[in-house]
């Protein structure tokens, strides 16, 4: 019974009823070997169910499981959500299958582990960092690996595939900043049909579907989280793209299973800012390239206005180099001077959350607009609640929590202007 409890949950903590263009068939749930044999359908018009009735219905985790593809095989086009008779809401299709899809990696990414205690070690890794535990000192290629294997189906769930900040328009929504600010990027690296391309921290894909799909290269991702690895080659396989795409689980510090003057290009989006030592990973990068190629980075820094004097700017940037296992945040100047220590010959490079000559929105306004609305909170709740009934693995609650506490430190960087995640800068490795 608890399986089925957890779309109730979900469904309940929005006010949405699953009906027309979200519906699950009642012919296929009644298909479905549940353990009292019975499903509970009653009065049904439109031969969809609603979330109390999926309450008081035994629904098996595989069937709970198999739910999102049953969601994609259907004939029910994805519409907007209408206002029933009954003032409930109906939930379109995509939003369904995001939530089921959240479930679903949630308990794939965390069987078998004690997510409290990672949770709780996680949190404890600047401490572990200044002391330099054990013999062989700290690693923070491992803590960088643990923050995106513990948090990023909660990332993907709330911010979509392209793990990425992008300069907004008050007419676009995250994503449509994202596919422009990735077609800049295909456009300042001048990519042309047939390159090879390196991905360096490739996340999940999201940006490599867009330049393999767009510019028609070849690219490779690279990664020291394997987990996310796996996720880039399902999505990939499923947009019909992994043909064109090679994977590395490595550290970009060390991509030694690359031969030098390799790659026509290469990109960085918010990877490069988690290297303990960002001269050794640009020269890694440099070291891969072709001479005379083009090398894209988007970067997280500390701007202008950061004042190390301020107290409260100091204890910002401490809450964002934790939040986001960044062990330094360096300034933009310092990025510049990294590149050229490397050997890169500098291009061009600006802030790109300050656009003057364009309308915009602040980069850090939908989590803004996510803690101002407490959804996060609400998440925090409804996960504790999920914990209780014992559908999500113990401890991602208290991953949620980490995840709401970087997004205060996110919009108070934001908000004062000592913090962007949209230093982009070109360069070019010499003939």
């Amino acid at each position: 019974t608890r399986n089925g409890w957890l779309v109730y949950l979900w469904l309940r903590a929005s006010s949405t009823t699953i009906s027309g263009s979200g519906s699950i068939s009642a012919e296929w749930l009644a298909r479905q070997p549940f353990h009292d044999g019975q499903v509970n359908m009653k009065g049904s018009s439109d031969g969809g169910f609603s979330a109390p009735q999926v309450a008081s219905t035994h629904l098996p985790l595989r069937l709970l499981n198999q739910l999102p593809d049953e969601l994609e095989r259907s004939e029910t086009r994805n519409s907007p959500c209408q206002n029933g008779r009954d003032g409930t809401v109906s939930l379109p299709r995509k939003g369904l299958l995001r939530l089921l899809r959240l479930y679903k990696g949630l308990r794939s990414t965390y069987r078998g582990s004690d997510v409290t205690r990672r949770v709780r070690r996680f949190d404890g890794w600047t401490g572990r960092a200044s002391a330099s535990e054990g013999p062989k000192g700290y690693e923070h290629a491992e803590t960088v690996r643990e923050y995106y294997d513990l948090f990023s189906e909660l990332m993907v769930f709330g911010w979509g595939e392209s793990l990425h900040f992008a300069p907004l328009s008050p007419r676009e929504s995250l994503e449509d900043s994202q596919i422009r600010h990735q077609r800049l990027m295909i456009s300042k690296l001048e990519l042309r049909d047939g390159m090879t391309v390196v991905d360096v921290g490739c996340g999940i894909g999201g940006p490599m579907r867009r330049v393999v799909r767009e510019a028609g290269v070849r690219v490779l991702g690279v990664n020291y989280s394997e987990l996310q690895l796996a996720k880039a080659r399902s999505l990939d396989a499923e947009a019909g793209l992994d043909h064109m795409v090679d994977y590395l689980a490595a550290s970009f510090m060390d991509m030694g299973a690359i031969e030098d003057d390799t790659y026509d290009r290469a990109y960085a989006i918010e990877s490069t800012c988690h290297a303990p030592d960002k001269v050794g990973a640009f020269t890694e990068i440099y070291r891969v390239l072709k001479p005379g190629s083009l090398f894209w980075g988007q970067e997280m820094c500390m701007t202008d206005r950061f004042d190390p004097h301020d107290s409260r700017h100091q204890a910002i940037k401490q809450d964002l180099m934790h939040g986001i296992a960044l062990k330094e945040i360096a300034t933009t100047g310092e990025v510049d001077a990294a590149l050229a220590t490397a050997g890169f010959e500098f291009v061009e490079g600006m802030d790109r959350a300050v656009d003057e000559t364009r309308p915009s929105k602040p980069w850090y306004q939908p989590m803004a607009a996510r803690i101002r609305m407490q959804n996060l909170k609400a998440h925090i709740g409804m996960a504790g609640l999920a914990e209780a009934l014992r559908v999500l693995p113990k401890g991602t609650k208290d991953a949620v929590k980490v995840l709401d506490r970087t997004a205060g430190a996110y919009v108070a960087g934001g908000r004062t202007g000592i913090f962007t995640p949209l230093y982009c800068f070109l360069a070019r490795k010499p003939l």
